[in-house]
């Protein structure tokens, strides 16, 4: 992925300033090699399989009531027949937490205009063109898309990039390592720190004996960290942008508990060593409630009003988190009680959360056999009297 964006009326030394003369690391990250971080993949994979296997429902509000509504094909199966909505979480969810960016093509619409079906498409093959301070296209492979063809979500933003940062390159500048965000945006999308690239000119062919003078320039001032001046018709497209961030803590020599900040995950949950901690079966629940609130819950709002939009309003889409929060059955029964003598729920209600069907009268008459006609379950409606069905 890349990023070229110009500000008017500064010279190049001007807009981004002069960085030392150095290389990030000493070895090429490849697609593959940027997982054999055990840490790195165990954050990523968890965020992933925790994001990916919420429910989503689909709301509306009627009479200030929250009411479910059917859910479009998008919804269900966003990736067409063969990819369904759980599938294209992850790899969506992994590509997020990875690059801070995940983008797919729009290859269907329904009746209103919005999204049918996004074919999800690798980071590394997309390039961002940006002009005039919006995007004006995207390459994908080598074909060119409008902005409006193409989905793109994406987290860890910045104020002046129009694409999203992966939490290490977030990191590496919120840290200090740079002075300016625009020699951030320079370092990490345009220069020769990691090896391979693709440099190309959008608006004529170039033949074989100026392609090697072109080349020869590039590098020769991408070498000592210089800045390479070209027309506004050139893209600068990083092959493996989204690897940088492994070299990066390669040649910080950071450990799993720095890693695990890194990517917002509790070091315990992948097994890092933490000093003075132990997590019991007891306090399970409230470490799920914790890794909830302080480190998915902006994750999962950001993708709540991502699929929103692709419904329209006033309609919303919820990820419930409740799949997360799974209690032991003795600390759920005593949940469910409490809420059941206190009002907020209705015994049918509970059995319909416990996947059981209400209550027959062969049940009914068995329980004022053993117990009285005091203590009898009161069946409730399935809808409330003046309620509203879905």
């Amino acid at each position: 992925m890349s990023l070229f964006s110009r500000r008017s009326g500064q010279s190049a030394d001007q807009a981004f300033p002069a960085r030392p003369v150095q290389r990030t690391g000493g070895t090429v990250v490849t697609p593959d090699t940027a997982l054999r971080n055990s840490a790195v993949w165990a954050c990523l994979r968890l965020r992933a399989n925790l994001v990916s296997t919420m429910p989503v429902d689909l709301y509306r509000r009627v009479g200030g009531i929250q009411v479910e509504v059917p859910k479009p094909p998008v919804l269900t199966n966003p990736g067409g027949a063969a990819v369904d909505l759980p599938e294209w979480l992850y790899s969506s969810q992994f590509d997020l937490d990875r690059s801070g960016n995940c983008f797919g093509i729009i290859t269907a619409r329904d009746g209103l205009g919005f999204p049918a079906a996004i074919e999800l498409v690798p980071v590394s093959d997309v390039t961002v063109r940006v002009r005039k301070g919006v995007i004006a296209k995207y390459l994908i492979g080598s074909e060119t898309y409008d902005p409006e063809l193409v989905w793109h979500e994406r987290q860890y933003t910045m104020s002046g990039l129009h694409v999203g940062l992966s939490p290490v390159a977030f990191a590496a500048w919120s840290i200090g390592e740079y002075l300016s965000i625009q020699q951030f945006a320079l370092d990490w999308f345009g220069n020769g720190a990691v090896p391979s690239a693709h440099l190309k000119n959008t608006a004529k062919t170039i033949d074989p004996d100026a392609s090697e003078e072109i080349k020869r320039r590039f590098k020769a001032a991408t070498s000592n960290g210089d800045v390479f001046v070209t027309g506004q018709d050139w893209d600068y497209k990083m092959i493996q942008a989204e690897n940088a961030g492994a070299d990066w803590i390669a040649a910080k020599q950071y450990g799993t508990s720095d890693i695990a900040r890194f990517f917002d995950v509790p070091g315990d949950l992948i097994d890092a060593a933490v000093a003075g901690s132990s997590i019991t079966y007891a306090n399970m629940t409230q470490r799920n409630l914790q890794l909830l609130i302080m480190h998915l819950g902006p994750a999962i709002i950001r993708r709540e009003n991502a699929l929103s939009r692709l419904t329209s309003r006033p309609r919303f889409v919820k990820l419930n988190t409740n799949a997360l929060l799974r209690m032991d059955p003795q600390a759920r029964a005593a949940m469910l009680r409490t809420q059941i003598e206190s009002r907020q729920l209705a015994p049918s209600e509970a059995r319909a959360l416990e996947d059981r069907e209400p209550f027959t009268q062969e049940q009914l008459a068995e329980f004022d056999r053993l117990f009285g006609k005091g203590a009898t379950p009161v069946p409730q409606p399935a809808t409330p009297a003046g309620g509203v069905t879905p």
